[in-house]
């Protein structure tokens, strides 16, 4: 059984509430039930965090060495300046997905930037809270892709 740590960055705890024509009216414990049934489905067990601070977020990813599989991250606006969460994915070495519920890449010009991806497998944005489930499905394809490899 695969460990997964879904970390939910800052903001991300007012879900449902905040701007819902940009991130709709989920709330982040719907996100996380739905998650929680398809990682039954994959075999997966799940933890979820979420943290307004970035030094908790770096201590949180920090503790997942040698003890997970894989990290699902949204790491809302550190996305776009946050060296040091970019260093701690880095450091860590665990295979991890960004996600982001609205296209990022469509928003304002400071949103476009992730620094984080580029120490990610790959990012998934734009799809809501549906990007949650297909980061999920997409680690989870990438966990047994290097199982059978290695």
């Amino acid at each position: 059984m695969s460990k997964i740590v879904v970390i939910h960055g800052p903001n991300l705890n007012m879900l449902g509430i905040r701007e819902p024509d940009i991130y709709g009216a989920v709330t982040l414990t719907n996100i996380e039930l739905r998650l929680t049934v398809l990682a039954t489905t994959l075999n997966i067990h799940l933890e979820f965090y979420q943290s307004n601070h970035e030094g908790a977020i770096i201590d949180r990813i920090q503790a997942c060495f040698g003890v997970a599989d894989g990290i699902i991250i949204n790491p809302g606006a550190f996305t776009h300046y946050s060296y040091a969460l970019r260093d701690a994915i880095s450091s860590v070495s665990i295979p991890t997905i960004e996600v982001h519920l609205s296209n990022i890449h469509k928003r304002e010009q400071f949103r476009q930037t992730s620094v984080t991806a580029p120490v990610a497998v790959g990012q998934i944005s734009g799809f809501g809270a549906y990007s949650y489930e297909l980061g999920l499905m997409a680690i989870h394809s990438h966990l047994q892709e290097l199982n059978s490899h290695g």
